[in-house]
């Protein structure tokens, strides 16, 4: 389990840098995190207030793949599926295709995607959520996964629920209101 997800760290990690992904933030400043949406260290430092949402992509992973596979199966691989998963979407999300997609559709106009490190960083956030979903029971990680999302749309307004919105059926007010957030 632990070598299969050192191994898709691994491949995530190479396959970003060969995307022309930067290691670190491009701005040169080695912080471990950056509190600032709106600015160049987004999504550039090894965690940020999105880490909180790939928290929710473990708790939620968990959850769906609980009900999904056999329990033996679950188990056995469902940590490892997860990983898989996550860090697919990691590498989509990196791609040119979905980064402009950010920039039309969502608060993110300045998005150019993740450094390594942040997606890293994701990834690691999936596996603490994933593994806290382990250790309760599923109402709580639903539970979870509420709170997360409450907080940041308080925070940062945004979250996993609105970025799938906006990614895949933009809503005009829904962009205003995060734009609201963004200094003047």
């Amino acid at each position: 389990m632990i070598r299969a997800s050192l191994v898709i760290l691994t491949v995530m990690g190479l396959a970003l840098y060969a995307m022309d992904q930067p290691l670190w933030c491009a701005g040169g400043e080695p912080w471990l995190w950056s509190s600032e949406v709106w600015s160049r260290h987004n999504s550039q430092h090894l965690l940020d207030p999105y880490t909180f949402s790939h928290v929710s992509h473990g708790l939620l992973l968990a959850i769906a793949l609980r009900g999904l596979l056999s329990p033996d199966t679950y188990r056995r691989r469902g940590f490892v599926i997860a990983v898989a998963l996550e860090a697919a979407w990691e590498l989509l999300e990196n791609t040119d295709v979905v980064i402009r997609r950010y920039r039309e559709t969502t608060m993110s106009l300045d998005y150019f995607g993740d450094s390594v490190a942040n997606s890293i960083g994701d990834v690691l956030a999936m596996m603490a959520g994933y593994l806290a979903a382990e250790l309760v029971p599923v109402r709580a990680a639903v539970a979870g996964v509420v709170v997360l999302e409450l907080g940041l749309a308080l925070w940062i307004r945004d979250g996993v629920l609105l970025n799938v919105l906006m990614l895949v059926a933009p809503a005009e007010a829904v962009k205003s209101w995060q734009l609201g957030g963004a200094p003047r």
